[in-house]
């Protein structure tokens, strides 16, 4: 086959979600498909499929056609494109990165531009939906590119989501990613205020629940944070943390500050969020903030 059929993948970063999605990648792709991860457990989620473990990123920059990447955010991903040890290091390049984590935008706008200086394409295509979605391959992607370079990597994005959007240039991906996160996090933080004042009124959180799902107040996270977690009070470890959440929120806000927009929603929910993270959740999955508002927790003033 050709490279434009079938290019070789490589995929960089097997954590809760890039192993899932990695995962998909090898069970579908028809060509050869390539795994790094400096964590040894991580592979585990490419057990059972074709991915193939190289030992450092030259080796993937050496064989990858097209690589992937799912990192924890701005720093790592301009680490593993651009630092010494990294995918451009070495005289043979990827020809195509894509960008599957969540960074500020002009984080990747900069990593965009230094790339393009060394002849590599650059597309950020951040994810939303959950971990389930992740494995099912039904997430939801935001891109970032050029028309032809998302001609040429949505097929590839395909096995990995269900929708995929081309929202403009480079950085645009981030620019819905982020605002779609705010919105998550702002209305967990909604859901749990009227869920704790629903209870202490007299109406139990499954039936408030119930009643408003079939209302004009029904939403993803009431059917998906507010029944699954929120309601049996189930917030496990190695989940997405309020820590996760900050960071997000904090590249939330400084895009808010450099386009002029007083996000004052959103710098409440960092309160919220900073509090969750202070008093015994920290580590565990966010929507945990319900147990601020139950204990009338005292928020910080100002920016956490």
């Amino acid at each position: 086959m050709t490279e434009q059929s079938s290019p070789v993948i490589g995929f960089v970063g097997l954590g809760v979600m890039g192993g899932p999605m990695c995962r998909n990648m090898a069970l579908k792709h028809s060509g050869e498909v390539l795994a790094f991860d400096t964590n040894e457990s991580a592979f585990e989620a490419v057990q059972g499929t074709k991915a193939r473990r190289v030992q450092t990123l030259g080796d993937l920059a050496a064989q990858a056609d097209i690589v992937f990447l799912s990192l924890p955010g701005g720093p790592a991903v301009e680490s593993v494109c651009l630092g010494a040890q990294g995918l451009t290091a070495g005289a043979r390049r990827p020809r195509v990165i894509v960008d599957l984590s969540t960074t500020t935008v002009a984080s990747a706008r900069s990593v965009a531009e230094r790339l393009a200086e060394r002849d590599v394409q650059f597309a950020d295509a951040p994810v939303a939906r959950t971990r389930e979605a992740a494995q099912r391959g039904e997430l939801s992607l935001m891109v970032g590119a050029q028309p032809a370079l998302f001609e040429r990597i949505e097929p590839l994005l395909q096995y990995i989501g269900s929708d995929v959007t081309l929202c403009g240039g480079v950085g645009c991906g981030q620019v819905v990613k982020l605002i779609n996160n705010a919105l998550v996090f702002e209305n967990t933080v909604a859901l749990a205020e009227m869920m704790v004042l629903g209870e202490r009124a007299g109406v139990k959180p499954e039936t408030l629940l119930d009643a408003v799902s079939k209302g004009s107040g029904d939403s993803f996270v009431l059917r998906n944070h507010g029944r699954k977690a929120m309601l049996p009070r189930s917030f496990p470890d190695k989940s997405f943390s309020p820590e996760y959440v900050l960071k997000d929120i904090s590249y939330v806000l400084e895009l808010a500050g450099q386009t002029g927009v007083s996000a004052h929603v959103t710098e409440l929910a960092q309160r919220y969020y900073a509090a969750t993270a202070a008093n015994g959740f920290s580590g565990r999955y966010f929507p945990a903030v319900i147990e601020m508002v139950d204990r009338n927790q005292r928020l910080a003033e100002g920016k956490a």
